[in-house]
């Protein structure tokens, strides 16, 4: 089963987390929030709870949480008021290349206790600690870079497991969020650049962390604040403990958040996600205008960003192509004349509404354009007078090695081609995207982008990377500054 068989055109966040602590049956809770928190991650997932008499119970399965966690007896395996949970995309493409050992929450029995944990984004120098490692006689059981900090945390000399977890992420370089528990703590860690997400949240007597803020309101938790850059927070009975075992730095937090990966319903920084990408559509209509009688998204990542665009170019809104919401992953195994079918089978177009307009068609990115291209096809089909592509996001030119399911360098097609080169290979009338400017003044930097010294990262944009991607330096990846 191909982890996203009819929707393989799209960058792909591969990961969410969540934990709690001080609540009754906490699995329940660890349950809901990884539901909202399904986007970042539909192939698999899993949850590990303590029992203060049982000891740890630990579930993971392949598929969506609705599927597995459901059921019953599932949740009943897992007792304990403190429980964490992670889902998962893998960058390897189909279920059949991700073992059950890959599947997140990890665990590891120490001297001074059992630990799980769960991260979100990739260490970007995974290889070479894992070289070092296996030397050093550790047996690896998993091809998840995570599994590093387990061995480090386990050849820690530190006396507590939140110590030796300081010890093992002041090796690890990229970026990460993570969320752990012992049997009578939580503890949350975000890396020093802040690049990937992680919140607080208030549950009754009990505490939340999680990836996004929407898994706090799926259990009617309160949002406290975000996890700092660089921070850590050890909860127990006794409250939050907030430490910073790393050296300061400027965040750069993950702008494609913003564009695409968090749900709109999710705010980071005090800004609403939505927000964000209604503005990224007022962005667009001033940089980009055309004369058209519709604008029209591609539902839907691209449907608040055409609402800016509306908004702002005075051309009406309208909801030209429906997404079959039924669909989901329910082709496990779909035959090839099926396949061929590919965004057909989640997308249609209203002809009704279509026939002999010039339509705009706002989506949030064009990775390698084979999606761009049936739609442009389907709309065609339908009667439209012109097609006029405008895109929520820069061009995606370089790949993001900090926790995204990227495609190499080259099946990016803003690698290869110009603007004008990708609009005639999509064939379109005309094809332009939000400017870096304009997106970072969408996100709320009135200023643009300091490029001395940019507010967020920007990598699968710019192509500078804010931490060397070493491992894949090593495999032959030329950086941007090498490559000038």
């Amino acid at each position: 089963m191909l982890s996203h068989p009819f929707d393989d055109d799209k960058l792909r966040e591969e990961c969410g987390v969540f934990g709690c602590i001080g609540v009754e049956d906490a699995a329940n809770f660890v349950a809901l929030g990884l539901h909202a928190l399904q986007h970042r991650g539909q192939e698999a997932g899993g949850i590990i709870t303590h029992h203060p008499e049982t000891g740890f119970h630990s579930a993971h399965r392949f598929g969506l949480v609705r599927d597995n966690f459901t059921k019953s007896g599932v949740i009943e395996s897992l007792p304990g008021s403190i429980g964490i949970g992670h889902v998962r995309y893998s960058t390897a493409g189909s279920k059949g290349a991700t073992q059950i050992r890959d599947v997140q929450p990890f665990f590891g029995e120490f001297a001074m206790g059992g630990a799980a944990l769960a991260h979100n984004g990739n260490i970007t120098n995974a290889d070479s600690i894992r070289r070092e490692l296996i030397e050093r006689g550790s047996i690896f059981q998993s091809s998840s870079d995570s599994e590093c900090l387990i061995h480090l945390m386990a050849r820690s000399f530190q006396k507590t497991i939140p110590e030796r977890m300081k010890d093992a992420l002041r090796r690890a370089e990229g970026a990460f969020s993570i969320v752990a528990m012992t049997r009578t703590k939580l503890i949350g860690v975000r890396d020093p650049l802040g690049v990937r997400p992680l919140v607080l949240g208030r549950l009754h007597q009990g505490w939340v962390l999680a990836s996004e803020t929407c898994a706090l309101d799926i259990i009617g938790a309160e949002f406290e604040r975000e996890i700092e850059p660089g921070e850590m927070v050890v909860i127990s009975e006794k409250g939050v403990e907030s430490v910073q075992p790393f050296a300061a730095q400027k965040s750069r937090f993950c702008i494609f958040e913003h564009v695409y990966f968090s749900r709109p319903d999710s705010f980071f920084g005090g800004r609403s996600v939505y927000e964000t990408r209604r503005q990224i559509g007022v962005e667009l209509a001033r940089e980009t205008p055309v004369e058209a009688d519709l604008v029209c998204p591609i539902p839907d990542s691209g449907t608040p960003a055409a609402i800016g665009y509306s908004q702002e170019s005075g051309i009406p809104f309208a909801l030209g192509i429906t997404r079959n919401q039924y669909m989901g992953r329910t082709f496990i195994e779909p035959s090839q004349a099926i396949r061929s079918m590919g965004v057909r089978l989640k997308l249609n177009v209203n002809r009704a509404l279509i026939r002999g307009k010039r339509i705009i068609l706002v989506d949030d990115s064009v990775v390698r354009g084979t999606t761009s291209q049936k739609i442009k096809e389907m709309i065609l089909e339908a009667g439209a007078a012109e097609v006029h592509f405008r895109i929520a996001s820069p061009p995606t030119a370089w790949p993001c090695f900090y926790g995204v399911d990227t495609p190499e360098r080259e099946n990016l097609l803003a690698a290869n081609m110009t603007e004008e080169e990708m609009r005639d290979h999509i064939g379109v009338d005309s094809l332009k995207f939000v400017t870096l400017d304009g997106l970072y003044r969408a996100a709320g930097e009135a200023g643009g982008r300091n490029n001395s010294c940019p507010q967020y990262c920007d990598a699968c944009f710019s192509g500078e990377y804010p931490v060397a991607p070493h491992d894949m330096i090593e495999r032959g990846f030329t950086p941007k500054q090498a490559a000038e």
